[in-house]
């Protein structure tokens, strides 16, 4: 495949844009090469500024569940498009989209609508302080919150140190808000809270994470985690941007059997465009402004785009559950395939999956958290990367992201995929 346009345009864009794109995945920084511009999409497929077609196993980061251009949801828009893009005021669309993620989702009376997961997030952290009057919070290694100064921390010296900011921008003050634990390891939650009786206001997690790999939580860990939140008054936050309205109807709450006191979402909820949303119950969500004291505003939140195209999206979803398992099946068989060949050709691999989110990793050993993810062989996965872009499959340009399948694909797209790979394999060794 030739990308003479595409290496043009991130020219071209290099001199307006900082790195050429408007977020910094996109750049190919983690695999190397020129980034794939894309012209249009439909179903399963993506088709770039140089002419080539390429399956798609990103469904831009998840929302896309049912594929690109979903006629439903380009109907939505358009016919509300016609009537005004924004008014800064009420609608009746709003309350209808709430009415209908409140009921699909457990454990949650209110939800507010925002712009974004990491809006959502942002949000949430702000809620969680305001209800409890306390100002610390755990957060993971590996799991990613959005860019808000709070979730841009990394490990200090140990377990139980003070974060410290890995951003330029984000203050030392806010790094000793954010505790850091390790996913999938109740002792390195249990030394935090010991260290800081009576100080933290939150837990938030990637109920199944995303942005290490596809990260699957122990049973013990994510009902141990909701034991000693409930136990220490802490709240707890399911950050299910990504899982919620993909792993279930009801999201990794409804899979896992576990209910978070703060849920955020984005990603399904939007069908495609800008938006985000945290809900909780009532008690909680009623802390809000203009109800209580903590403020939280937007112009652009719940505007009549973005909630045409989530309720067309999600009573697609409601209205045809078979959906969950439709996909459910066609990434198992995406596992089996990639499994089959990878070991035929006696390369080191872990295959993680989760409902329709999977990830694959060039190591021998387990992969339960960001330093067992870490441990993967780059220079594999960049091989790995571009031998299956030039067979013409697009998955995430970076080792630490998981792909999210869409039910656009057909078992055509996925036995094609499993045959690219056989044709690079001989090539990862």
């Amino acid at each position: 495949m030739k990308y003479q346009r595409s290496s043009a345009l991130f020219k071209e864009a290099q001199q307006y844009i900082p790195g050429g794109v408007n977020s910094p995945v996109r750049a190919f920084k983690a695999v190397g090469g020129t980034p794939v511009f894309v012209k249009e999409a439909k179903g399963a497929y993506l088709y770039d500024e140089d002419g080539n077609t390429l399956i798609d196993y990103i469904s831009s980061w998840g929302p896309l569940i049912l594929g690109h251009a979903y006629e439903p949801v380009i109907e939505a828009v358009i016919d509300k498009a016609k009537k005004g893009t924004s008014f800064g005021m009420p609608t009746e669309i709003e309350t209808e989209l709430a009415k209908l993620a409140i009921s699909m989702v457990p454990n949650v009376d209110k939800i507010r609508f925002v712009n974004s997961g990491t809006e959502a997030c942002m949000s949430a952290i702000r809620l969680a302080r305001g209800f409890t009057g306390k100002d610390k919070i755990i957060k993971f290694a590996g799991c990613y919150h959005g860019h808000a100064d709070a979730f841009l921390i990394q490990a200090g010296s140990g377990a139980v140190t003070f974060g410290s900011p890995n951003s330029p921008g984000v203050t030392e003050g806010t790094a000793r808000d954010t505790l850091l634990a390790t996913y999938n390891d109740l002792d390195s939650v249990d030394a935090l809270l010991k260290a800081n009786k009576g100080d933290i206001a939150a837990v938030i997690i990637e109920p199944v994470a995303g942005n290490m790999g596809c990260i699957i939580p122990s049973e013990t860990f994510i009902h141990g985690l909701r034991e000693r939140c409930t136990r220490e008054n802490i709240l707890l936050i399911f950050d299910e941007v990504m899982t919620g309205f993909r792993l279930a109807a009801g999201g990794a709450q409804e899979v896992l059997g576990v209910n978070a006191d703060l849920v955020t979402f984005g990603k399904v909820i939007g069908g495609g465009l800008p938006v985000g949303a945290f809900a909780a119950r009532k008690e909680i969500m009623d802390h809000l402004a203009p109800e209580g004291p903590v403020y939280q505003a937007g112009t652009l939140s719940g505007n009549p785009l973005a909630m045409s195209a989530g309720l067309a999206m999600l009573s697609s979803l409601n209205q045809q559950p078979a959906i969950f398992q439709s996909l459910d099946k066609k990434t198992k068989y995406l596992h089996e395939g990639i499994e089959k060949v990878l070991t035929d050709h006696g390369i080191p691999h872990q295959i993680n999956r989760f409902g329709s989110m999977i990830s694959v990793h060039f190591t021998e050993d387990p992969v339960t958290d960001f330093e067992s993810a870490a441990k993967g062989n780059n220079e594999t996965f960049k091989k790995y990367f571009h031998g299956m872009l030039r067979q013409g499959i697009y998955l995430p340009p970076s080792a630490f992201e998981s792909y999210f399948l869409n039910d656009a694909l057909s078992y055509e797209d996925i036995e094609s995929t499993i045959a690219a790979l056989q044709t690079i394999a001989p090539d990862l060794k």
